[in-house]
């Protein structure tokens, strides 16, 4: 096989090359390495790139292939991870100068479970500092930039784990979603990506200061489905340092993958009530939707309507993130970003009182999004209220109405970190200029196998692996 197509070969496909030794793990991981080196610098999706390292855990993946399932199920297939996970004897920078040189002793969970499937790790992908915006722009270089073009965002806070699987600079990725952030960029990178039920990947192993974690869930991005339901296997499951990690075991998120979803209800919402959208996105994504009942299931808009959750959402996660990074204020104010010092000067300021009302919104929404489920399966929306904008120019203007910059972009994806159930976004067509669109699959809590399902029904009935960046 050329290198092109190696390169774009699904991971579950390079597992049965690295078994027929049609393929090894060394020659895969030297042409990532190959493709990193000549695409890095045009889309700066990489922080760390671990060669060195990548090469021998490669050669020892060679050695041990074919030797049982003992070894691990991702056994010699190359990875990246988000550089918000902390890697032991890799520099986990966080996306801060604070942390520019930081070479951690230990591996978060994630890492951990990373390192024991036998995956090769390539290196940490660029993020916003701590991961507290929805763009990729940080102190310790040039921004991340959107493979389908250079001039537009990658989004975040997982946007180089976006760019890099949808250029081609690794078959799949790890991410964290603590507002949007892995669902945003597979939205503007034109990939697959699942924020799972919260507490099913578990959440330790940090730089930071523990906080309650209230939103945040990390999960797998590809550019197909099975690769990302086979990631999540890897990732999730119980570990007693989250203490708020789920007990139950942990699904088989591949079988029934390929059941279809007939007799499946499903709700589809342009907006939920509160949220702006582009006339074009909510075409695209309600043409979208209506491709399921091409698939045997009913699509109804029961015009669900939630109050704004934004509010509720900046308070529980500003001061989530001031309880963890906000000692920096003090230790090293300096190296701090514009707008982390914003998110923790605003978490610093939250009373008591603030946030539990923020907590009491938060359950009152919830109750309504359970109402809901209780007549739907799933619920559908857009993943982002715009296709991807310029770097640094987030919109202030959709559909004729004024909007706030901040937060005007994703203000669908907020209101699962909250309600804590498993939201996937899926490719599902081009704006026209081009640039990738998602569509937002939200499922019960706990039930990633219909969204993972649901999401591999609409990916056979309208393919979009092929659709390729043209960044070479």
């Amino acid at each position: 096989m050329q290198d092109t197509d190696l390169l774009y070969t699904p991971a579950w496909q390079l597992r049965e090359l690295l078994d027929t030794r049609r393929v090894s793990s060394t020659e895969l991981t030297e042409m990532f390495l190959r493709r990193i080196e000549r695409l890095n610098p045009k889309l700066n999706a990489y922080l760390t790139v671990t060669g060195d390292e990548a090469l021998a855990a490669a050669k020892a993946a060679d050695e041990k292939i074919g030797q049982g399932p003992e070894n691990g199920p991702l056994l010699g297939i190359p990875i990246s991870l988000k550089d918000l996970e902390a890697t032991k004897g890799i520099r986990s920078t966080m996306g801060s100068l604070a942390y520019q040189d930081t070479i951690p002793e230990m591996d978060s969970v994630v890492a951990e479970r990373v390192k024991a499937s036998g995956a090769v790790l390539l290196g940490k992908t660029n993020t916003p500092e701590f991961g507290l915006q929805g763009t990729t722009e940080n102190r310790l270089g040039d921004p991340c930039r959107n493979p389908w073009n250079t001039e537009r965002t990658a989004g975040g806070s997982s946007g180089g784990a976006g760019a890099a699987v949808a250029a081609g600079m690794c078959p799949f990725a790890t991410g964290t979603d603590g507002g949007g952030s892995i669902r945003n960029p597979s939205s503007f990178n034109g990939i697959f990506g699942i924020k799972p039920t919260l507490g099913r990947v578990p959440r330790a192993g940090g730089l930071g200061r523990p906080a309650p974690n209230l939103t945040s869930q990390s999960g797998p991005m590809a550019r197909n489905v099975r690769d990302a339901a086979i990631l999540l296997k890897v990732l999730a499951g119980h570990d007693s340092r989250d203490p708020g990690s789920m007990r139950d075991s942990v699904p088989d998120f591949l079988a029934g993958l390929d059941n279809g979803v007939r007799g499946l209800r499903l709700a589809w919402s342009t907006g939920m009530g509160y949220a702006t959208i582009d006339p074009e996105v909510a075409s695209i994504t309600s043409e979208a939707a209506r491709v399921f009942e091409e698939l045997g299931c009913t699509v109804e808009d029961p015009a669900f309507v939630l109050d704004d959750p934004v509010p509720a959402f900046l308070t529980i996660f500003y001061t989530g993130n001031y309880t963890s990074y906000g000692h920096l204020m003090d230790e090293c104010p300096d190296k701090l970003t514009d707008n982390a010092r914003f998110c923790f000067e605003h978490g610093s300021q939250a009373t008591a009182a603030d946030y539990a009302r923020a907590i009491r919104s938060v359950d009152e929404m919830k109750a309504r999004i359970d109402d809901l489920m209780d007549t739907y399966d799933l619920l559908l929306t857009p993943t982002m209220a715009v296709p991807p904008f310029p770097i640094g120019q987030p919109p202030d203007r959709i559909d004729g109405k004024d909007v706030p910059p901040r937060s005007s972009y994703s203000p669908m994806t907020r209101p699962f970190n909250l309600s804590g159930q498993p939201a996937a976004s899926i490719p599902c067509g081009f704006s026209s200029e081009g640039l990738p669109i998602g569509l937002h699959i939200i499922g019960k809590r706990g039930d990633e196998a219909t969204v993972l399902r649901a999401s591999a029904a609409f990916e056979q009935a309208r393919p979009w692996e092929h659709h390729r960046p043209n960044i070479d």
